[in-house]
C-alpha cells in the first residue's frame, strides 16, 4: 500500500516533466546512453534531481525510434489492436485476445502505414498469448526481447500501441512508467492504456521486449502485461500454429463450424467442378478458381457434394484443408484454412 501511494504521488508530481518529455520525444533521436546498462535510476524509488530525470529521457529517446518502428496495429474484420514485430521475417508477438483464434487472415500496418497481409498461428487461450505471421518477405524491423528475465519490481517501462486504432499522423501511442507488480504470468505497469492498446509492446528503458499488454483501462489496477518468458516456454507450439490452454482470452473452435466457402457440382468422371467461390473467403485465398475441379479433399476421393459436406462437419475454424484439383487439365495442389461458419 506504501509503495502505491509513494507512486501515485511520484505521478502528480513528476506529471509537468512527462509533458515536457513528450515533446522532447519528438524532437530529439539520438543518446549517450550505454545500450545494455541497466539505469541506475531503476533502483531509486523515485528520481532524485534533474540528472536522474535526464537518464530517464536520454534512455527512452534512444530506444523509442527502433520499438515505434516495429510496434504495429493489426487490423481484423471485428476490430483492430497492437503487436510487435520480432525476427526480420515477420514474426508478430500479441494477445490471445486479439487474434482470438488460429489461422486467421488479418492485416498488419506498419508505422508508415505500410499494409501486409498476415495470419494468425498458434495462441495460449488462458495466458493471453499469441503469435501472427506476416505473409509478405522481409526483411522487416524487430526488436529484441529480453530473454533472460531481467526486470524487476519498480523498473522503469515505457510501453507502445495504437490505441484507438491506426492514426498515420499520430502514430503509436508513448506511455511511460513503472512496474508496480509482478506475479509468475503477469506483469502490471502504472502505464495508461485505452483500447486498441491490447496486443501491443512493453518495453525495458533500453528498448528490450518484457511484455505483451493483456487487459486494459483507464483504471491502472487494469492494466496487466504477459511477460516474455510465458512466450519463450510455448515458442515452438505457438510456431506451429497450436491452440493451448482453455481459457476466457480464445474459445476453442467448434467442430463443425468450419467454412469453405465454395459452391460445387458432381460430375461423371468423378470430382467436384467448382461453380462459384466466395470472395475473399477461405476458398478464394487459397486460391480456388471458377472451373476447378475438385478431386481430393485432405486425401479423401471426392465423388459428392454429400460427402465433402460431411468432411467438414468434423472441422473448425482454422482448420487447413489441402484441395488437389485439376485446372485446365493440370494437377494443382492448394491449401485453404476454414473460417468460421
Amino acid at each position: 500500500m506504501e509503495y502505491s501511494i509513494h507512486i501515485l504521488i511520484l505521478k502528480i508530481l513528476m506529471k509537468p516533466f512527462l509533458i515536457v518529455l513528450s515533446v522532447l520525444l519528438v524532437m530529439t533521436g539520438h543518446s549517450s546512453a550505454a545500450p545494455d546498462a541497466r539505469p541506475y535510476v531503476n533502483d531509486k524509488k523515485a528520481p532524485e534531481n534533474r540528472k536522474d530525470l535526464e537518464v530517464i529521457q536520454a534512455a527512452l529517446t534512444h530506444s523509442l525510434p527502433k520499438a515505434r518502428s516495429a510496434t504495429v496495429c493489426l487490423e481484423m474484420a471485428d476490430g483492430s489492436g497492437s503487436g510487435v514485430i520480432v525476427s526480420p521475417e515477420g514474426l508478430v508477438l500479441t494477445a490471445a485476445h486479439v487474434t482470438a483464434g488460429i489461422n486467421r487472415k488479418m492485416t498488419v500496418i506498419l508505422e508508415d502505414g505500410t499494409k501486409l497481409p498476415a495470419r494468425s498461428l498458434g495462441l495460449v487461450s488462458d495466458k493471453d498469448a499469441a503469435m501472427v505471421q506476416i505473409l509478405d518477405k522481409g526483411p522487416f524491423p524487430y526488436v529484441e526481447i529480453d530473454k533472460n528475465n531481467t526486470t524487476l519490481l519498480g523498473d522503469w517501462v515505457f510501453s507502445l500501441g495504437h490505441s484507438g486504432g491506426y492514426d498515420k499522423e499520430r502514430g503509436s501511442v508513448v506511455r511511460i512508467g513503472r512496474l508496480v507488480r509482478i506475479a509468475n504470468m503477469t506483469f502490471q505497469s502504472d502505464c495508461t492504456l485505452i483500447g486498441g492498446d491490447s496486443g501491443g509492446p512493453l518495453f525495458d528503458l533500453n528498448g528490450k521486449l518484457i511484455g505483451i499488454h493483456s487487459r486494459v483501462g483507464q483504471q491502472l489496477q487494469v492494466n496487466m502485461h504477459v511477460p516474455m518468458h510465458v512466450y519463450l516456454e510455448n515458442w515452438d507450439a505457438l510456431q506451429k500454429g497450436e491452440f493451448l490452454g482453455d481459457g476466457d482470452f480464445a474459445k476453442r473452435p467448434e467442430k463443425g463450424k468450419g467454412f469453405l466457402g465454395m459452391a460445387t457440382e458432381p460430375r461423371k468422371e468423378g470430382g467436384l467442378r467448382v461453380t462459384k467461390v466466395g470472395k475473399s473467403g477461405p476458398a478464394e485465398d487459397g486460391g480456388v478458381k471458377d472451373g476447378d475441379v475438385v478431386l481430393k479433399f485432405n486425401g479423401t476421393k471426392l465423388d459428392s457434394r454429400e460427402q465433402m459436406q460431411d468432411l467438414l462437419k468434423e472441422m473448425s475454424e482454422g482448420d487447413k484443408v489441402l484441395l488437389e484439383i485439376l485446372r485446365g487439365g493440370s494437377p494443382l495442389t492448394l491449401t485453404c484454412y476454414l473460417s468460421a461458419r
